[in-house]
């Protein structure tokens, strides 16, 4: 339904909202837990690393439905805080998960959550414990999670977060997370398959920084084992086919192909296939292309392009070359050798008839010799020889061979 309004005399549409596309195929979010303070809630969830989703919608009601108040745009986080609320309110709110293309899961069940009443800020005097629990989550892709139970102090500014690396014994800070009952910090900054050590401090509105707290040790995912037994064909027309060994990634989920026209430039994502063979079509005899076979897993991470191999179309046939011709003054003769992968030959012969310029081809000539008997005294013949091959790739013409009969004689 629209709604039509005039404007400075114009018309203007207003397009009523979309319903969301719900998809019952996609994991909904079963449970939420949280946790109140005055003016604002946390939410946890057990996140769903499914790649069916994107991320997750989170639902508050507004009168008699419920309106989006948050798009978190990540699977991997489980953790979200609604601000400024009122004191010692009511509040209902259900989550969703979305896809790729905007669909949207159903709702979870209810949460109803009660902000608590008004606390006075009160200093912090001398020093201030860190969290009490902090917990790092091995094995995501491209990330380690970090999670712990917000700081019991209400006047909490923010978290610092610190990193350490095997073989170093320094901590350096790699970010910091706003708000009290924020409780998730999400490292992107690392390698993959490599572990490190994280720790928090706590720094309060009134500038108290805690001591760090107990570290916890987390690894990243490794990437998948590469692709082996890469080859790619040589002898095939108009196209290369390219295979390899399965791979051997326990969550594999697809191949992907890189070419490069050269062995040195650029390797540009091509294709990609579930299948241990793709076929490349191109219309060049003769001409090599460079690949590059990696394995992606459920999570997206691809296996490291180790390794190349060239393929090529085949190649055209070589041009024949002329061994004889002649005339006997009945017919010519033209013999001719070549490339043995030759199946047949194409002729054209081409002269001058009252003034202008005659064509003529013979095709489907299975021998290396040519009669041609329809000739005549005082003209001029020139034959091009083609060879074909199986596959009905044509050479590229012989050289001329140019026989003039001369007029008869009084």
């Amino acid at each position: 339904m629209a709604l039509s309004l005039m404007i400075n005399g114009c018309e203007k549409t207003l397009e009523t909202p979309k319903e969301p596309v719900v998809d019952a195929s996609l994991p909904r979010v079963e449970s939420i837990r949280t946790l109140p303070g005055s003016t604002e809630v946390g939410f946890e969830w057990t996140p769903i690393y499914s790649a069916q989703i994107e991320g997750y919608y989170l639902y508050r009601q507004s009168g008699n439905s419920m309106k989006k108040i948050a798009t978190i745009k990540d699977r991997y986080v489980s953790h979200y805080v609604d601000t400024e609320l009122k004191p010692n309110t009511s509040y209902t709110y259900q989550m969703s998960t979305y896809s790729a293309d905007k669909h949207e899961s159903g709702l979870s069940m209810m949460a109803n959550v009660t902000t608590l009443a008004p606390v006075a800020k009160t200093a912090t005097l001398g020093s201030i414990d860190s969290v009490s629990f902090i917990n790092a989550i091995s094995d995501l892709p491209a990330r380690i999670k970090i999670i712990w139970r917000p700081h019991s102090v209400e006047n909490v500014e923010y978290y610092i977060i610190e990193r350490n690396e095997y073989k170093s014994t320094s901590w350096d800070e790699v970010g910091k997370v706003k708000g009290r009952l924020n409780a998730e910090y999400i490292d992107k900054d690392i390698k993959d398959n490599y572990a490190y050590r994280y720790r928090i401090k706590v720094k309060t509105s009134d500038g108290v920084v805690s001591k760090p707290s107990d570290m916890v040790e987390a690894h990243s995912k490794p990437l998948p084992r590469g692709i082996t037994g890469v080859q790619a064909t040589s002898n095939l027309p108009k196209k290369i086919i390219v295979t390899w060994n399965a791979s051997t990634t326990s969550d594999f989920a697809y191949y992907k192909i890189y070419r490069s026209p050269t062995s040195s430039l650029f390797y540009s994502f091509y294709g990609k296939t579930v299948n241990t063979e793709f076929e490349d079509l191109i219309n060049d005899n003769g001409k090599t292309y460079y690949y590059r076979v990696v394995a992606v897993d459920v999570d997206g991470l691809e296996s490291k392009q180790e390794g190349t191999i060239s393929g090529m179309t085949l190649s055209a046939l070589n041009p024949p070359v002329v061994s004889s011709a002649k005339y006997d003054g009945n017919a010519i003769y033209i013999t001719w050798g070549g490339d043995e992968n030759a199946v047949k030959y194409t002729i054209t012969k081409e002269f001058e008839m009252a003034g202008k310029t005659q064509k003529q081809s013979f095709t489907g000539i299975f021998e290396s010799n040519f009669i041609d008997q329809d000739t005549a005294r005082g003209t001029e013949y020139k034959y091009k020889i083609i060879a074909i091959d199986k596959y009905g790739i044509a050479s590229n013409p012989s050289d001329s061979v140019i026989i003039t009969i001369p007029k008869e004689q009084k």
